[in-house]
């Protein structure tokens, strides 16, 4: 788990879309992730314990994201909450639709239409600022 931390941390950080220079809510969302990690370490069967705490900063940010909708400058601050855990957890972390939207309690097909979504978002604004 060590080893994975920086990954998790960029991850909650594109969650959060601070920067890197600057990510306090994205430590915090690691931290607690991994504590969680570390307590349940002994109950873990045959489940992949960077999954347990990728699956846990995914959660925390969803119960807290309406206090942080805008970002602070990261990549995806043009995206809502929702978007960006979409995005994060489908493109940069590779997780599957269907594991999507069990997480997040959405049908696939709207798993997949808010990716979409996002992804021309995210083009429009890079356009934009080039």
């Amino acid at each position: 788990m060590a080893g994975a931390a920086g990954r998790l941390l960029h991850a909650a950080t594109l969650l959060t879309a601070e920067t890197r220079a600057h990510n306090p809510y994205a430590q915090g969302l690691l931290t607690a992730a991994l504590a969680h990690t570390y307590a349940v370490w002994d109950r873990l069967r045959d489940e992949d314990p960077y999954d347990l705490a990728r699956r846990d900063i995914a959660a925390r940010f969803a119960r807290t994201a309406w206090r942080h909708h805008g970002g602070r400058g990261g990549v995806l601050a043009a995206l809502s909450p929702q978007e960006r855990l979409v995005v994060v957890l489908r493109l940069y972390e590779g997780v599957a639709e269907e594991q999507v939207a069990a997480l997040l309690g959405l049908s696939e097909a709207r798993v997949r239409a808010v990716c979409a979504r996002s992804v021309g978002t995210l083009g429009s604004a890079a356009r934009a600022a080039a």
